[in-house]
């Protein structure tokens, strides 16, 4: 008898099927979000915390400006996180080489301990993820996930492989 669980279903974009795929999207991020949650916790740190940290530990001297643009969330809204990061000590700012309005963020050697214990353990999550499922279906994987992102930024994934390797458009301070 055939294993229908690993045939690929032609039926894919029926209702049931998409309704599934949203559902294993809301499992699949609760579950990858759980445990950096309690380490955010620790410091009264939310999901925007941990989303500046990362984004400026993937590159260092980005400026505010660039960092908006990634995150698509207000001014105001960054503010509160980033000055909360800076306080702190997890997030310094510098003024640009260039154009002194500029605020270039990097993260402190705090931040950076921060920013590898939530990574680590969600690089553990994806990996173990990606060797159950195997290559083909990681490519799979990344192409659907690329779908489901708006075209401008699924062109910082174009040729670098990584939005961390990716050259960022920004040109400054917001």
């Amino acid at each position: 008898m055939t294993d229908t669980k690993s045939q690929p279903n032609p039926l894919f974009l029926r209702d049931d099927e998409l309704r599934q795929g949203i559902e294993m999207l809301f499992f699949g991020y609760r579950d990858f979000t759980a445990k950096a949650d309690q380490t955010l916790a620790a410091f009264n740190f939310g999901r925007a915390h941990h989303r500046v940290i990362y984004f400026v530990g993937r590159n260092p001297g980005m400026t505010v400006s660039d960092l908006l643009d990634i995150l698509k969330i207000t001014k105001q809204s960054l503010s509160r996180v980033l000055s909360q990061l800076v306080r702190e000590g997890f997030i310094v700012q510098k003024p640009g080489t260039t154009d002194r309005r500029q605020r270039l963020l990097s993260l402190t050697e705090k931040g950076a301990e921060l920013e590898r214990k939530l990574t680590e353990d969600q690089r553990a999550l994806v990996a173990r993820a990606y060797k159950a499922a195997g290559a083909e279906a990681v490519e799979g994987f990344k192409k659907v996930l690329l779908g489901l992102v708006n075209e401008e930024d699924r062109a910082r994934f174009r040729g670098a492989g990584t939005l961390g390797n990716a050259p960022l458009r920004g040109s400054g301070g917001r």
